[in-house]
């Protein structure tokens, strides 16, 4: 599936079907009643989620700087964690047009990757508290908001996604470019991570370090590629693959 030879509508048609995003988060004048309900609740919820914090915002808060009765926004959003998850789409389909831009110009892999990771960065960046709130979760496997659990699980499938085309049409060998999007993926979580901790003026220090990383990281990649490390490093690979086709966690083509 090499979407990337598509047109720039297409292709944005297909991640905006893909992402099963809320696609009237601002309200707009053309919006229904209870459309402009529904965005005023999001919008509303996610301010009061950076400015107060997750844990001590209530629906009813919500409810209240929304201006809507706290019924209708149970009726919008059954719970807290459903707002999130709704915001966690709307970050991939941001990031899906964001990325679709800045790689038509760019083919080697360096580059692409690191316009994946440095627009995720651009896009949190007035989250870093709220972020910091939920990463609690991760280690809760039944809770909604787990990054590894099955509450995530469309968005993990979404990042996954959006990794496949990066890789797409780099110097990336078959076995390899079915490992590294979940590589990238636990990456880009340790990226986040240390995103939210960094107190650096337009945490310069994590744009930084992702650089770094990417250098090594795209430097082992290209060594593990070539044709004279290659037939050394495939029975590996496989071997990882294998292992992670068992544990349910390798990304076909």
């Amino acid at each position: 599936m090499f979407i990337f030879h598509l047109t720039k509508w297409e292709l944005l048609s297909y991640y905006l079907n893909m992402f099963k995003a809320e696609p009237n988060t601002t309200p707009t004048a053309t919006q229904s009643i209870g459309e402009k309900s529904k965005a005023a609740i999001f919008e509303k919820a996610l301010e009061l989620f950076r400015s107060k914090g997750f844990e001590v915002t209530t629906m009813r808060d919500i409810a209240r700087e929304a201006e809507v009765a706290t019924g209708a926004a149970y009726y919008y959003f059954p719970s807290k964690e459903s707002i999130v998850s709704a915001y966690y789409d709307q970050v991939q389909r941001i990031q899906a047009e964001k990325v679709y831009e800045a790689l038509r110009d760019k083919q080697g892999l360096r580059e692409r990757l690191g316009v994946v990771l440095h627009s995720k960065l651009d896009i949190l960046k007035e989250d870093r508290k709220f972020l910091g709130a939920l990463f609690r979760y991760t280690g809760e496997p039944g809770h909604p908001l787990s990054v590894f659990g099955k509450g995530t699980q469309e968005q993990r499938k979404q990042s996954m996604e959006i990794l496949k085309e990066t890789l797409a049409g780099t110097e990336v060998s078959q076995e390899a470019a079915q490992i590294l999007p979940w590589a990238i993926w636990l990456l880009h979580l340790a990226m986040i991570l240390f995103f939210i901790y960094d107190d650096s003026e337009g945490q310069t220090k994590t744009h930084k370090l992702v650089d770094g990383v990417l250098d090594l990281f795209v430097g082992l990649v290209r060594v593990t590629s070539s044709a004279v490390v290659r037939p050394f490093v495939r029975p590996l690979q496989e071997r990882l693959l294998e292992m992670m086709r068992d544990a349910g966690l390798a990304v076909e083509n």
